[in-house]
């Protein structure tokens, strides 16, 4: 009987010698390499081996990396952590980019809308001048939209022109309506005459300061979306240091080394990594914080007061005020006119009836919010700007949440074990406070991101400089502003010989303006021309025949006091002598 147990019993000893687990293997590994796209399955060993070169992960027991696999597990870090950044940006990004369409679409809008709003003033009251001014208007406003795009183009150059343009249009048609048509020197003279006459008073002054704050802030918005774009591409495309490209290694793939394909970071041990390796990113913090607080000025300022509809559909009525104006001094201006170009020649085969001028028709302005309302736009933007604020310091955390890293209370790798929590110090998303990392040595800082502080610093100071506080303060930008405010301009060391003679069409608020008895008395010194073709003073030759006459009458002055001095030197030695 005990010899049919013995085949038993040597079945029960050979499987307790048999090993109870099966033999290591990298199977898992190989899956998660293939899985996760890092590179080929081949790089993978079949079995954990005792020795090998790694430079990033410890080797404490047999592992399942080699040197090769690290040197994949690096660029797939890198790939990661950019499509990564790529999707927490392409929300905001999206936005920008979208509001920026949106805003060159009405600003378009907006432009051809008050061009024809101001086509329309003469279409339906000067029908005379209509044909002739479609040019003019139209290069006004071509100016005005150059402006808004960034364009070195001055205001009180382009208003300049365009009266420049008008004043020969209302001479012929509105104050001298007899004559068929003038000559072509007899209309330069008109255009180069009209600064010094001022025949459409001072209307303009108060629209185009208006206009002026309009398009900066406008203008300023429009570059903020630029700006605020060039600095979302430069984050992407920043590049990652090798000391953080090694410690993402160590956080992510390390553990596979041992077998462990699915234990994931501590939190506190991620807010590390991911702090480190953004150190430069969270740099931006506070430039950004600044730019998000200009762009909320540049919304407000674009609308109240400075609203750029109001602005520019509010052309219209100064260009009608202006043309009154200068039909009320029509015999004054002829006056004027015939001292300096000469008389009027009428024409001896056609006279052209009086116009008469026809009642204004009220036009209907079509409604913005046809295309999409620029303070509607302006509102949405800046409601998605604000939570922007934190985008840069709070970058860590977002990457780091999900299924990155796990909360304290679950096992979790902290560089090195598997552990139930981090125990290291973890920093803040300070840049200085990285000096205290423990997982990531932070060297310096990035150019590229150094040159997108830079940029934004320039940016946010040049808004700042020229923020518009009150109403007294001038905005004016390119060649013809200089950026003066008007208690500059009234300074009093601006006289006529610095250029700063008042215009009809003058645009700098505090020049000094000269009346009508002014004009005649400098234009009694300009000899009369009966003939449009014979030759006319120019007026920079008149400008320094005045000043001539001046430093003639300062001259004369002073050799008389210097003789009455004398006489009463002389009386005073005669009655001492007597005495």
């Amino acid at each position: 009987m005990p010899t049919l147990f013995l085949p038993f019993l040597l079945l029960l000893n050979f499987m307790a010698l048999m090993p109870s687990e099966r033999p290591p293997s990298c199977h898992e590994v190989r899956a998660a390499f293939q899985l996760q796209q890092v590179g080929r399955g081949r790089l993978v060993p079949e079995v954990p081996v005792e020795e090998s070169d790694l430079q990033i992960c410890e080797q404490k027991t047999p592992t399942c990396c080699t040197r090769k696999m690290e040197e994949s597990y690096q660029t797939a870090v890198r790939g990661k952590l950019a499509h990564n950044i790529q999707a927490l940006n392409f929300e905001f990004k999206f936005m920008i980019v979208a509001h920026t369409h949106a805003f060159q679409e009405t600003f378009t809008y907006l432009i051809d809308m008050a061009t024809n709003n101001t086509l329309s003033l003469f279409e339906g009251k000067y029908r005379a001048m209509a044909q002739d001014v479609h040019e003019p208007v139209r290069e006004l406003f071509t100016d005005l939209s150059l402006n808004i795009m960034g364009a070195d183009m001055s205001l009180e150059d382009a208003f300049a022109r365009f009266f420049d343009a008008l004043f020969p249009l209302v001479y012929n048609h509105l104050i001298n309506p007899g004559v068929v048509s003038l000559s072509e020197e007899y209309l330069d003279c008109l255009r180069l005459t009209r600064q010094d006459i001022n025949p459409f008073g001072n209307t303009s002054n108060e629209m185009v300061t208006q206009l002026s704050k309009s398009l900066w802030a406008s203008r300023m918005m429009k570059r903020a979306l630029n700006m605020a774009e060039q600095v979302i591409n430069s984050t992407e495309h920043a590049g990652l240091t090798r000391e953080c490209t090694r410690a993402l290694v160590r956080m992510q793939y390390c553990p596979h080394c041992q077998g462990l394909t699915l234990i994931r970071p501590c939190v506190g041990y991620c807010h590390n990594v991911m702090r480190g390796c953004l150190a430069s990113l969270a740099s931006l913090d506070a430039p950004w914080r600044d730019f998000i607080n200009l762009l909320e000025h540049l919304a407000d300022q674009m609308s109240g007061s400075h609203d750029l509809e109001q602005s520019l559909l509010g052309i219209r009525d100064v260009v009608n005020q202006s043309i009154q104006y200068a039909e009320s001094q029509g015999p004054h201006l002829s006056k004027m006119v015939e001292k300096v170009c000469g008389e009027l020649q009428e024409s001896p085969v056609k006279v052209l009836p009086e116009v008469k001028l026809i009642k204004e028709e009220k036009v209907e302005v079509p409604q913005v919010e046809k295309l999409h309302s620029l303070g509607h736009m302006r509102s949405e933007f800046i409601k998605y700007m604000k939570p922007s604020r934190m985008f840069y310091t709070t970058l860590a955390e977002r990457l780091c949440d999900g299924d990155l890293a796990v909360r304290d209370g679950s096992t979790c790798w902290n560089g090195e074990d598997v552990v139930e929590s981090y125990t290291n110090l973890v920093v803040s998303s300070n840049f200085k406070d990285q000096v205290n990392n423990p997982e990531v040595k932070v060297r310096g800082s990035n150019i590229i991101i150094n040159q997108v502080i830079n940029k934004l610093r320039l940016f946010i100071q040049m808004g700042s400089e020229k923020r518009i506080k009150a109403e007294r303060w001038r905005i004016t930008e390119g060649s013809g502003g200089g950026g003066r405010t008007e208690g500059e301009e009234a300074s009093g060391d601006c006289d006529d010989e610095d250029g700063c003679q008042g215009s009809g069409d003058n645009l700098d608020i505090g020049t000094k303006k000269r009346t009508d008895d002014s004009m005649v008395n400098k234009t009694m010194n300009v000899p009369i021309l009966h003939n449009p073709s014979a030759t006319k003073t120019p007026p920079k030759q008149r400008n320094s025949s005045s000043s001539a006459n001046r430093l003639y009458g300062c001259s004369a002055i002073i050799v008389a006091a210097l003789l009455i001095m004398c006489q009463f030197i002389s009386q005073l030695c005669s009655a001492a002598a007597t005495f």
